[in-house]
C-alpha cells in the first residue's frame, strides 16, 4: 500500500469516531495496554505532558510545544483531529510524521493489531508513541482524544497534567452534567503529578479538588491568580497579552477565547520551571515571547481564528460547540465590516440549537455540510436556523458554499468558515489545493 491507500485503510477498516460517531469510540484500555506491551512501552522513553479539556486543548498543546521547542527540546506533539492530512496528528518539532513511516508501520504491524479489532484512535496513539521513541524526542505533549479517564492516551505518567475547561460536549459518553464530565476529564490526574485547571466553576471545582486530594496531586487553578492581566485583539489578527511575569506578549492565535488558553499555558510553564524543565532566570522571556508569537509557524497549527486572505478577509475557526461559540460569536459581532458572510456546518452530536442561538443575525449564511457521515444535512441546518432569524442558501459541499460566499463578498466584507472542525478541514483542503 502507498500512503494514500494506507490512510484509507486506517480510516475505513477501523472504527473512526470522527467519521462514525459512537461506533468509533471504544471504552476501556484493554487494546491500548496490549498495543503498549507489544511495542515495549514506548512512552516511557521520554517525558510527557498530558492535556485534556472540552475546548482549547489543541491550542494549549501547540503553544506548549512551541515554547518547549524554543527552549531547545526535541518535542513530540500528538493532537486530533487532523484537518487536511492524517500526518498533522503526529509531529516532532513541527514536522509531521513521514508518509513512509506511517505506511511501513501499518504494513509491518497490521497482522498484530487487526485481531484486536482496535479503533482508529487506538492504533494512531500506538503509532505516535512509538514514533516519538524512534525519533528520540526529549518531551512529548499529548492531547487527550475524548474524555480522559478511559482515553487511550491515559497510560502515560506525565510531569504535568492540564485540564483546560469543562463544557457540554460528547454527553453520550462523558455524562449529562458538568460534574460528570469533569469527573471523566479528572481521570488524567495522576498520583503526585501537578495539575493545572484552566477554567472552573462551582460545579466542576469540587470534582477536581477531590480527585487531586485523592491522588495527592498539587493542583493549580489558573483563574485564582491569573498570570494574564489583560488582552487586546490587534487589527493584524494577533492577541496582545499583558502578563505579570512574562511582559507583553503577542500571541499569534488571535481568537478572543485564547486569553484563557494562554493564561493556562503560562501557569503550566511555571510548573515546568519548578521541575527544572524551563529556566525562568534572566532573559527567559526572549524564548517564550518568540514562541508565543510564532505558534502556528513552529508547530503547524491551523484553524484557530486563522486568516487566510484579505480583501475580502477570510477567517476560519474550529470552534464546534456551545462553549467555543460563546467566544467566536462575540468576536464575529465585534468585526467591523461592510457585510459578514458565514459558511456554516455542524455535526449531529453537538447542541445545534445552542450554537444557532449564538450566531449573529446580521450575517448572510451559506449552510453546508462537511464530507463526514456525522454532518448535519444543509437543508436541516437552514430550516433550524430560520427559527433564530438566520437567513441563507444551502450548498452540498463546503467548497461550493465558500465559492458562493466569495462571489458575493465585496473587498471590505468578511467571510467566516466554521461550525465544525470538519467544515474547516474541508475548507483548508480546498484552499490549499486551489492556492498551491
Amino acid at each position: 500500500m502507498n500512503y494514500q491507500e494506507t490512510c484509507q485503510y486506517l480510516f475505513n477498516q477501523m472504527p473512526m469516531f470522527e467519521k462514525h460517531g459512537a461506533a468509533g469510540y471504544k471504552e476501556g484500555l484493554a487494546n491500548t495496554l496490549e498495543l503498549d506491551e507489544h511495542f515495549d512501552h514506548p512512552h516511557r522513553a521520554y517525558v510527557t505532558i498530558h492535556v485534556a479539556g472540552t475546548n482549547g486543548k489543541g491550542s494549549v498543546s501547540h503553544t506548549l510545544a512551541a515554547i518547549l521547542q524554543r527552549c531547545g527540546y526535541r518535542v513530540g506533539l500528538y493532537t486530533s483531529p487532523h484537518l487536511v492530512d492524517f500526518r498533522e496528528r503526529i509531529r516532532v518539532n513541527g514536522e509531521p510524521v513521514s508518509e513512509r513511516y506511517v505506511t511501513e508501520f501499518v504494513k509491518k504491524e497490521r497482522y498484530f493489531f487487526e485481531p484486536l479489532h482496535p479503533s482508529f484512535f487506538e492504533v494512531t496513539t500506538a503509532l505516535a508513541f512509538k514514533y516519538f521513541r524512534d525519533m528520540k524526542v526529549d518531551i512529548a505533549v499529548i492531547e487527550v482524544g475524548l474524555g480522559g479517564r478511559l482515553d487511550c492516551t491515559n497510560i502515560i505518567k506525565p510531569v504535568v497534567s492540564i485540564i483546560t475547561n469543562i463544557s457540554f460536549d460528547h454527553i453520550q459518553f462523558l455524562g449529562d452534567t458538568l460534574a460528570k464530565i469533569a469527573g471523566e476529564k479528572a481521570g488524567i490526574i495522576k498520583p503526585e503529578v501537578p495539575v493545572v485547571i484552566g477554567e472552573n466553576n462551582d460545579e466542576t471545582r469540587p470534582v477536581f479538588e477531590a480527585k487531586a486530594q485523592q491522588q495527592r496531586a498539587p493542583i493549580v487553578f489558573a483563574e485564582d491568580a491569573p498570570e494574564v492581566v489583560s488582552t487586546k485583539s490587534l487589527p493584524t489578527g494577533e492577541l496582545l497579552v499583558n502578563t505579570h511575569h512574562f511582559g507583553t506578549l503577542t500571541y499569534d492565535l488571535g481568537g478572543c477565547y485564547q486569553k484563557h488558553n494562554i493564561n493556562t499555558v503560562l501557569k503550566a510553564v511555571m510548573l515546568l520551571a519548578e521541575q527544572g524543565f524551563i529556566s525562568l532566570g534572566k532573559g527567559y522571556t526572549k524564548e517564550i515571547t518568540d514562541a508565543v508569537a510564532h505558534v502556528a509557524e513552529k508547530t503547524g497549527l491551523k484553524g484557530r481564528w486563522q486568516t487566510v486572505r484579505s480583501a475580502p478577509r477570510v477567517i476560519c475557526d474550529t470552534g464546534h460547540n456551545v462553549g467555543g461559540w460563546q467566544y467566536i460569536s462575540q468576536q464575529l459581532k465585534n468585526i467591523i465590516c461592510q457585510q459578514l458572510h458565514i459558511v456554516f456546518g455542524m455535526v449531529d452530536d453537538k447542541d445545534l440549537d445552542g450554537v444557532l442561538s449564538l450566531l449573529p443575525t446580521n450575517a448572510t449564511y451559506y449552510f453546508t455540510k462537511a464530507d463526514n457521515h456525522r454532518a448535519v444535512n444543509e437543508e436541516t441546518l437552514q430550516q433550524k436556523a430560520a427559527a433564530y432569524k438566520l437567513k441563507g442558501n444551502t450548498y452540498p459541499t463546503v467548497s461550493l458554499a465558500f465559492q458562493a460566499a466569495m462571489e458575493a463578498a465585496a473587498p471590505d466584507d468578511v467571510v467566516f468558515v466554521g461550525g465544525s472542525s470538519y467544515v474547516v478541514g474541508d475548507f483548508l483542503k480546498y484552499w490549499e489545493e486551489t492556492n498551491s
